[in-house]
């Protein structure tokens, strides 16, 4: 099968950081965080899970440029010397023992540019919710030739089956193109194939959208779920762990229109790619708030796209054509 390789190292790479950001959200919730110069947090596990991620994806594929959302440059700063000092001491525990500046060198790995192939990282998508002990995802995709080839999210905190009697917590989720998605535990195992509700009824559909109202516009799609007749209160979450929800049948629909006080907003490449294709792959459909394919050739960026619609592939149009009255 294609890029069984590149999976394998995706699982690896993502258990490995797991395991990282749940050990730190145990041992330092709430006590480390520093301000970038956009004013959101960023904790010892962003770092920590960069450099783990980086350098698996590295040894692998040493010619893949990876695009990170963060650097070593704030870390690095004499002020934040304890900070760095813990990364580093959470790196040296999931692998070997390493020093402060291999640390920074294996963040920094993520620095490259957008080619022809490609991969982007969110090393933690949801900086708020892990704070807060909620959800969270660790977000890595492959990309060639403008295409999300492979896609995995790690949500330590998503209830792994929410049918089942045991509430038990952490799953990986994992596609490739043409081979669908799959649903691990957190550790990487019972691995089975999960799908989109196939409900055709906007009005029987779940609408999840993000938590933070500064994320998308709450009033617009507010609006948006009374045209289409929802009644049901919005699934609010933090990260992509919206998108795990919405392709194993959880949640219907998925939309993301920026907010008005930020009219202008055009979403990050690490953000959508990952979930993305979870969505597609479960038999979902994703584009942009115009009904456009999301591109990823742009740069860190999706310059050429306004807002995110993801939803079950019955709904799409049905949602599309709802909201484009609606749009500012």
């Amino acid at each position: 099968m294609p890029h069984e390789k590149e999976k394998e190292v995706v699982i690896r790479a993502l258990i490995a950081a797991s395991n990282l950001c749940m050990s730190i959200q145990n041992d330092l919730i709430g006590k480390h965080s520093i301000q970038k110069e956009d004013r959101s947090p960023v904790t010892v596990a962003d770092y920590g899970s960069q450099a783990v991620i980086c350098k698996i994806l590295s040894d692998a594929f040493p010619d893949d440029p990876i695009v990170a959302e963060e650097d070593s440059k704030e870390l690095s700063k004499p002020g934040h010397a304890e900070i760095l000092s813990q990364v580093t001491h959470y790196v040296s525990a999931s692998s070997s023992r390493v020093s402060s500046g291999e640390v920074c060198r294996w963040i920094d790995l993520g620095t490259g540019s957008i080619s022809r192939r490609y991969w982007t990282l969110d090393p933690i998508d949801g900086t708020k919710g892990f704070l807060r002990g909620d959800q969270y995802a660790i977000a890595l995709a492959l990309i060639e030739e403008g295409t999300v080839r492979v896609g995995a999210l790690a949500c330590p905190n998503i209830i792994l089956d929410v049918h089942g009697g045991e509430k038990s917590r952490g799953g990986l989720f994992v596609a490739a193109r043409g081979q669908g998605t799959v649903q691990f535990g957190i550790s990487g195992n019972s691995g089975r194939k999960i799908r989109i509700a196939n409900i055709n009824s906007p009005s029987q559909a779940l609408f999840t959208e993000s938590l933070e109202p500064g994320h998308s516009h709450h009033h617009l799609q507010l609006k948006l779920a009374k045209k289409l007749g929802i009644s049901r209160p919005p699934l609010r979450m933090d990260s992509q762990a919206k998108y795990a929800i919405l392709a194993r049948g959880e949640a219907s629909i998925y939309v993301r229109i920026p907010s008005p006080q930020t009219p202008n907003y055009r979403e990050k490449i690490w953000d959508h790619a990952a979930g993305s294709i979870l969505v597609e792959e479960a038999g979902g459909k994703v584009t942009d708030a115009l009904d456009r394919a999301l591109d990823f050739t742009c740069g860190k960026k999706l310059e050429n796209n306004y807002g995110i619609i993801a939803t079950n592939g019955w709904l799409h149009r049905t949602v599309v054509d709802a909201l484009g009255p609606l749009l500012p």
